[in-house]
Parts: C-alpha cells; structure tokens; sequence
C-alpha cells in the first residue's frame, strides 16, 4: 500500500522554552500520555543535538518539522488499518464490495489538511538538545473537517447541477468542464473522510455523509460517460457569398450537428473531430426574373483521436432567388444537408 500524505497547516500557538526558563512537563512521557491521552489527543515528539556551526533557531525548526511528522505518522498508521479492516470486511460480505474497495481505492494516495496543530519547543543547554512536541486536539480537528466535507459536498453538488443543466442544452464541452473541476473536490471529501476515520474512531457514516458522497460519485461517474461518448467538433470556416464575408452554413451546419448529439468547441485541442470548411459563392445566369448562384465547397473532416484525415470531398449547390445575394445565401444553405448526410457516418 502507498503511503498516505498528510501536510499540516499550523493554525495554533507555537511557544519556544529557551535556556533560562524551567523544563516543560511534556519532557517527561508518562506526563505527556496522562495530560494528552490518546483518546483525545493526537501527539508527535522529536529531539535533535544542536550541531556547531548551525544556528540553533534552524535545529529547534527541524526538530518542531520531525515532532508534527511523527504525529502526521500516526495518523497514517491509523489510516492504514481503519483501510486494511475495511478492506477484509469487503470478502466477508459480498454486498458491500463496491463501497469498501471505493473507499480503500481512495486513500491509496490521499491528502489531508490539519488545522489545529500546536507545536512547542525546548533547548536544554546543558546538554545541547532540542526537544519539540506538537499535539491536536481529535474533536477540534472532527469538528472542523465535517465542515470542510459539508463544504466541499456543496460546491460539487453546485457543479455537477451545472453541468447537468449544460448536457441538457447540449454545451458539452462546458459540462465537461464542471465534471472535471467537481472530480478533486470528492477527491479530497473521500481523502477527509479517510482521515475523519483515523481520527474518531466512533464517527459514523452520517457524520461522513457517505451517502451523499457516494451518490453524487455515481452522478458524477455516469455524467462523464455520457459526455465521453459525445462528440466534440472544432469547426474552421473559411465562407463568403459574392465575394462578403458568410457565416451562413457554418451556423447552419453546427445547428443541424448539435441536434444529432455534437457539441462544438473553440478550443481544437479539445475536439474529437477538426470540420475545415470552404465555401464561397458566384453568380451563374437569370432565369425569367430569376437568378441563379452557385455555391463551390470543400469540406474536410480530421479525426483527432486517429490522427487522420477521414473525409474530404468537394460540393456544387445552385441557388434560385430574385436577389442575386439571396441566391447564394440560398446556395448556401440548400448545400448543407447533402454535407451532413455525407458525414454523418464519420461522425457517428
């Protein structure tokens, strides 16, 4: 199993004992173990010689490093075993597997935040020695981690309501974006959840909102399905009718694609598919009160997962209308259907 990373944050008092002042009592382990029993308290010790030529603040700095680190170790060896007796627990009822190995899964690797953490230190002259203790307080830390997990619950619940509202509208690429800020916010809600567990033995699933994490873990995972199975398109328009600026069947082209399930992108590196369009218009004849355009368009289709080139061909639309500009708009527009029709089944 990986080891699991906890980084502290100090958000206690840190006191120095220098030479001069009395030993501390937290000197003495049976003393330290009576007044920080480990029910209630979480606790880290460490001493170091101080070293000549090193200036003695650097040695009572690294030794308050060490005490938090051997306190952040017992949290890891908690950590560990709460996982190894969840994860035996998964052999011996079959119903419960998929909950188990998510939770053992989770904290393979996770990250953690404790806030709370006090840190003293002691310099004994005599002996040229340091000595640091930091400690914790388990309720504080409970209290204060059930809310960064309602927290957290809230924000992703937020996203993921987004982008479900988005896949509605079939903005895809944009609900893909929320699913993929809302991933590490469960990430850490399941990595504090772990860490809850080390803490407080006693916690329960409620205190956790398991439930819900689970849930919307579950909405999240069949969101991102659904969304890796939509295709994305990156279109590149290069339109004009009678020699002005056109964006005419780029806009209908995307209009009749987003019915049949694409979204499209601004960004190419997020397509699934790059549409490189052609397409300009010129006049051709009257016909009675009539005139006649002609729409030429080149259409090529580049599949970005396969890294080639799946579809080229080259398209003549005439257009009839009494205005000679609204004959190529006619052109124009009458010339997308046989494009989609064309490259319907690249993009299925």
């Amino acid at each position: 199993m990986k080891k699991i990373a906890v980084s502290i944050i100090l958000a206690g008092t840190v006191s120095l004992v220098l030479l001069g002042q009395g030993k501390p009592d937290w000197l003495d382990e049976d003393f330290r173990r009576m007044k920080y029993p480990e029910n209630v308290y979480i606790t880290g010790f460490a001493y170091g010689a101080a070293v000549a030529g090193k200036p003695l603040q650097d040695v009572v700095q690294q030794m308050k490093i060490d005490a938090q680190a051997d306190l952040s170790q017992k949290i890891r060896v908690q950590i560990t075993s709460r996982t190894q007796t969840e994860t035996s627990a998964v052999s011996a009822n079959g119903q419960y597997r998929e909950r188990e190995s998510f939770n053992s899964q989770s904290t393979a690797e996770s990250a953690a935040e404790l806030i709370g953490v006090k840190t003293e230190s002691y310099y004994d002259a005599a002996n040229r020695l340091v000595y640091a203790f930091a400690y914790a307080n388990r309720y504080e830390l409970t209290g204060y981690h059930k809310g960064v997990i309602a927290m957290n619950l809230a924000q992703a619940e937020g996203l993921l309501r987004t982008a479900q509202e988005l896949e509605t509208a079939k903005e895809k690429v944009k609900a893909r974006q929320q699913c993929e800020t809302a991933k590490p916010l469960l990430d850490l809600i399941r990595s504090t959840q772990m860490l809850l567990k080390a803490i407080d033995a006693g916690i329960t699933p409620d205190d956790l909102q398991q439930a819900k994490t689970e849930a919307l873990q579950n909405r999240l995972t069949q969101m991102q399905t659904r969304l890796a199975q939509a295709v994305i398109v990156y279109m590149e328009s290069s339109e004009s009718n009678l020699s002005k600026p056109s964006t005419l069947l780029a806009n209908k082209l995307k209009s009749t694609l987003s019915e049949k399930g694409c979204s499209f992108t601004n960004d190419p590196a997020q397509a699934d598919l790059r549409m490189k369009i052609e397409a300009s218009t010129r006049y051709h004849s009257n016909y009675d009160e009539f005139v006649i355009c002609v729409a030429d368009i080149t259409v090529n289709l580049f599949d970005v997962n396969k890294d080639k080139s799946v579809f080229q061909d080259e398209f003549t639309q005439k257009g009839v209308y009494r205005q000679q500009e609204e004959a190529g708009k006619k052109a124009l527009e009458d010339a997308a259907p046989t494009i989609i029709e064309k490259i319907s089944q690249w993009i299925e």
